[in-house]
């Protein structure tokens, strides 16, 4: 009986095709890399050509490294040289590339530096393309943020805290010396009174060094600590004041920044390793949504969301020629200066405030029976009604200004008599008539946002929000593996954003 060999198909390596295969026919249809070929060919790419030069030699086409790029961020792979590679190995890539072959020089290149200011413009072609498909709607948008590493030392920072303890430092040495300078002066000699050390800059210390050593060089009756503190001083204080300017200007409204990337701010992340609470160099990034497509995006030194609605907003309406008609986004916007923003906008605001999740709550609401909001208010006394029945009257008003310069307003009431109230002890703890402070703008605010969000519409983009905006970000980090930016500088990393922003797009589209 004869023993059966398994079969296998031909294989040969050396046999050659009558009629070789295109590039074109080994791409299946409707896959991704084709998604990217045709959205780019679309756009218009006269921005990326004004980066070019007339003269000189011959470049990769602009079109052909933007759809490497792309398709590149589309299939997670992020580095130049793996780009590179790709372009010789891949036949995806090859077929993007029409065979042409650019360096990883020339990849990273046309990313940091030709990229720069056209980049911005290929993004908003593509959301208007997607937009004009019916895939996302530039008017209704879900927006939120999250802090992404940046491409910095974590160990190598600078805190604005520590610069304003070193030159008060600075100042007590300064003091110390020009007062013992005044009690060794004679009545001939006598030394002014020490400068106004209010605020600190390199030409004061000079000044005040100079004439220490001016006054103290040449008596021989000096001190020895004294006098090798001030030569310290001398050789070390122009350098560190001069030192501490640079990074202050740096440092502009932030606190901290990173020496190896300048641009970053120290933050707390979500990943955090070493389960340590240890900040770290990044960015705060935010981006607006619709229907899991990138509508907007902007980078931010600001770790708060609060303070990032303005610029997000005007970047949309640089975009696109308008402001969007509704916003829905979580308690981290919910301030009176956003809100005051967006009435100042007409754009509808489902946006939350701190305590609306609280406030919804039965318990919590029998918990604090006595807070100010559930306070009757009599508007034409202008004054509120206590638990017990008494009235509360107005007794003066207080500005505040927050951080970023919005003024506020509150006004104070006063109760008359809470000495001898049952409730006293329980309505409030002060030991005086109780005083409460009411923001009146705020508080209308939010009752018109109290109605919107438990509304019907309210109701359902609030459910939205949450499956349309926060799962863009785990795509991004935890599906494709980016959770640190490769680029450093503000201005590379929101080229690096935009082209995550295009291929999340492209990967939607193509889904």
């Amino acid at each position: 009986m004869a023993i059966r060999q398994p079969v296998f198909k031909p294989y040969n390596q050396q046999q050659l095709m009558a009629i070789p295969p295109t590039l074109e026919e080994l791409i299946p249809k409707g896959h991704p890399v084709r998604i990217v070929n045709e959205i780019i060919d679309k756009i218009d790419v006269g921005p990326l050509l004004k980066a070019y030069h007339i003269k000189g030699s011959s470049s990769y086409h602009p079109q052909m490294l933007l759809k490497v790029l792309v398709y590149g961020y589309v299939t997670n792979i992020y580095s130049s040289r793996k780009l590179a590679a790709a372009c010789k190995e891949s036949v995806f890539f090859m077929w993007l590339s029409s065979m042409s072959y650019p360096d990883h020089n020339t990849i990273n290149r046309f990313r940091g530096v030709r990229l720069k200011h056209a980049l911005r413009s290929v993004f908003e072609d593509v959301v208007k393309l997607l937009a004009a498909e019916g895939l996302l709607s530039i008017e209704e948008i879900n927006t939120d943020g999250t802090k992404i590493e940046g491409n910095a030392n974590k160990y190598t920072f600078v805190w604005k805290r520590a610069i304003q303890t070193n030159k008060e430092k600075m100042k007590k040495q300064l003091t110390e010396i020009w007062q013992y300078a005044q009690h060794l002066a004679g009545e001939e000699d006598k030394m002014p009174e020490p400068p106004d050390f209010t605020e600190i800059d390199s030409s004061k210390v000079n000044a005040t060094i100079e004439k220490l050593n001016e006054k103290l060089s040449g008596k021989e009756n000096v001190n020895k600590k004294v006098r090798a503190k001030l030569g310290y001083i001398t050789k070390h204080f122009p350098a560190n004041i001069a030192k501490y300017e640079q990074q202050e200007a740096i440092l502009g409204e932030r606190n901290s920044f990173s020496k190896t990337d300048k641009d970053a701010t120290f933050m707390r992340m979500k990943e955090d390793h070493m389960r340590n609470g240890q900040l770290k160099p990044g960015y705060n990034v935010q981006i607006s949504t619709s229907n899991q497509f990138i509508v907007n995006y902007t980078i931010h030194h600001n770790p708060t969301d609060t303070s990032t609605l303005a610029a997000h907003l005007a970047q949309h309406e640089a975009s696109y020629g308008k402001a969007p008609e509704k916003l829905t986004a979580d308690a981290g916007y919910g301030s009176e200066e956003n809100y005051t923003l967006l009435e100042q906008k007409q754009i509808i605001p489902f946006v939350k405030y701190g305590m609306f999740d609280k406030g919804q709550s039965d318990h919590y609401n029998s918990k604090y029976p006595f807070s100010p909001d559930k306070l009757f208010y009599n508007q034409e006394k202008d004054c509120y009604i206590c638990p017990m029945g008494q009235q509360m009257n107005f007794i003066g008003s207080a500005k505040k200004k927050t951080s970023t310069g919005f003024i506020q307003t509150v006004k104070k009431y006063q109760a008359q008599n809470c000495q001898h109230c049952p409730l006293n002890g329980a309505c409030h703890k002060s030991k005086e008539n109780r005083i409460i402070l009411i923001n009146q703008r705020l508080n209308r605010q939010k009752q018109r946002v109290h109605e919107l969000l438990n509304s019907e519409e309210g109701i359902e983009r609030r459910k939205k929000r949450c499956f349309d905006v926060e799962p863009v970000f785990a795509n991004i980090k935890q599906n494709h593996g980016f959770r640190r930016f490769m680029l450093r500088g503000k201005q590379k990393v929101e080229i690096e954003w935009g082209l995550l922003a295009i291929a999340q797009n492209l990967r939607k589209k193509a889904a």
